[in-house]
């Protein structure tokens, strides 16, 4: 391996050259501590940053074992570690002058959750791999490497040694996010063990700061179980906690508008991810398995099994084997639920407020305008017991103007000023004054999911696949879009550029007419724990940028890509 002082006089040589020749950088380079990797070289000072990781030997490194493990504190100190690099880097970033990008460094951004990312990375012998962007710098397009000798030899070693080393870190802040997440994971244990949907803890803070801001905001309610719902757990390192259970079955989430309905399930659709110190939703713990569900007007359909609640439409259209692509409301949140089933959520989340009317519900006055027999639709309100019951799926819904799921639900909270109520016995007495219809839903046959996924040759003999990542937004690929807009549990851009890394790797490699859309999605999974994302996207640029998604998220996007051939 050669050294940094024969980087140092590479770029000596190359100073005041053309641009391409910053080419003759790519490799690695052993510095004092940590070797560089120059990975991608960009093509010229307005193209996009150069790729460039730092990897730190464990011995160096210095981390003790007990902090990475277990996976969820590898995770939490990888995020940890991701944060405090990223401090350092900027106070430097644009420091380098010149033309373009000249003078960027930048790592991931880490926004409220805490996700497994490419940006760093450590190994079972606690060795660190730390994966950034770098604008090599110029004067028009020509190189000025003493600017860039300055972010690889000033900036760069000073940020890596005061982030990267344990030696250089505060010890007790190291040791508290580690604690933080040994808690974490031991509520999302007693979930389990003690048959709950989710926890929400006393003193939780679930209001955000704004609509583009999610940090918490200042002087809010803070959450306060209501006595019936109280449960105490004694965690290995915060001690003794209380809160909110929210237990399995149906739960509905009442109250006036502006109240809090959907601030708490907002935060209960992000309690699938830990959250770090002083979010104010450390402690609110959902169901990992759990699916936000809404109406998605104009989404791709294909091939889905939705007869559970739409069936005998009068096109004769067959709705075991569902095509559209264009959905509305009820078809579209029909394909949700069932997709869910699909890929083993044990929790759906709904408000009423993104749902398709006619999918939840149909009052009485309707049912005997319109018989039964005539209405394709089976609503919603009439599997809910069916889904808890046959398939052991709960549901957590908020509703604001129909009082037909009180007869349904078997616990009701009311979000008053931001505090819940328990009102179950207050709304059960009450709803006997207003009986649902008599006649009810015949059970439904459980949904087909063999869905086999038939190859695409002409994908497969592109030489040239191209992925664009538009925020939180959308992918392309190939100038296909797959609008992920509706899926409201992707937190990060970085997500998405995983999600479609999977989209490439299932059309070159599992795609082949024998295994169901079920079966790639585990696959995809299991290579994602076994080998990494680095290891589905080639390489790509040694697999910087990218942020793991849950099996869930690879559901939905695959569901809703218009290239798959089902």
């Amino acid at each position: 391996m050669k050294s940094s002082a024969d980087l140092r006089e590479l770029l000596n040589r190359i100073d005041h050259k053309g641009y391409p020749a910053y080419k003759d950088t790519r490799g690695s380079w052993q510095f004092e501590g940590y070797v560089l990797s120059i990975d991608h070289v960009q093509g010229d000072p307005f193209a996009a940053p150069s790729k460039v990781s730092v990897h730190v030997p464990g011995k160096l490194a210095g981390f003790p074992a007990e902090l990475y493990d277990l996976k969820h504190k590898r995770i939490a100190l990888q995020d940890y570690l991701i944060r405090q690099f990223s401090r350092q880097v900027q106070a430097f970033t644009f420091k380098a002058k010149g033309s373009g990008k000249s003078g960027l460094i930048s790592v991931s951004h880490c926004g409220q959750e805490i996700l497994e990312r490419t940006a760093c990375e450590i190994d079972k012998n606690g060795s660190l791999s730390t994966r950034m962007e770098i604008g090599f710098p110029a004067n028009g397009r020509t190189i000025n490497a003493r600017e860039l000798c300055k972010i690889l030899f000033e900036f760069l070693p000073g940020c890596v040694k005061k982030s990267l080393y344990y030696r250089s870190l505060d010890e007790k802040s190291v040791h508290k996010n580690k604690e933080l997440s040994e808690d974490q994971e031991f509520i999302r244990n007693e979930l389990c063990r003690l048959n709950l949907a989710a926890f929400v803890a006393n003193g939780a803070i679930l209001p955000r700061e704004s609509g583009v801001s999610d940090r918490p905001l200042k002087h809010a309610v803070p959450f306060t179980s209501p006595k019936s719902m109280e449960l105490t757990l004694n965690l290995p390192n915060h001690g003794t906690i209380t809160g909110m259970a929210v237990p399995k079955g149906i739960t509905l989430i009442v109250g006036g508008g502006y109240h809090g309905k959907s601030t708490l399930l907002k935060a209960l659709e992000l309690g699938v991810y830990n959250h770090i110190a002083n979010d104010g939703r450390e402690f609110v713990i959902t169901d990992s398995s759990a699916v936000k569900i809404r109406a998605e007007d104009g989404r791709s359909i294909r091939n889905v099994d939705i007869s559970m609640f739409i069936s005998n439409l009068p096109n004769q259209k067959d709705t075991v084997h569902f095509f559209t692509e264009d959905a509305s409301g009820s078809t579209s949140q029909a394909a949700n639920v069932v997709e869910a089933i699909e890929a083993g959520s044990n929790l759906l989340l709904i408000d009423e407020d993104t749902s398709a009317t006619n999918f939840m519900i149909r009052d009485e006055l309707m049912q005997r305008v319109v018989n039964r027999d005539s209405e394709p639709i089976t609503p919603f309100i009439d599997r809910v017991q069916e889904l808890y019951s046959a398939y052991g799926i709960s549901t957590i819904l908020v509703a604001g103007s129909s009082g037909s799921y009180f007869h349904k639900a078997d616990f009701i909270i009311q979000m008053d000023h931001y505090l819940p109520k328990d009102i179950t016995e207050f709304a059960k007495k009450e709803a006997h004054a207003f009986p649902l219809p008599a006649n009810s839903a015949v059970p439904a046959s459980k949904p087909s999911v063999l869905r086999p996924v038939n190859p695409d040759e002409a994908f497969r003999k592109n030489d040239r696949i191209k992925i664009k990542i538009q925020g939180k937004d959308s992918i392309v690929i190939n100038r296909d879009p797959i609008d992920l807009r509706s899926v409201e549990q992707l937190t990060d851009s970085e997500q998405l550029a995983s999600l479609g890394q999977l989209v490439k790797y299932a059309q070159l490699h599992l795609f082949d007419g024998t295994r169901t859309l079920g079966e790639i999605c585990r696959e995809l999974g299991n290579l994602l724990d076994e080998k990494g994302i680095s290891f589905v996207c080639n390489g790509s640029y040694a697999a910087g940028g990218f942020a793991l998604p849950r099996t869930q998220e690879i559901y939905a996007c695959l569901n809703r890509y218009r290239g798959l051939k089902l």
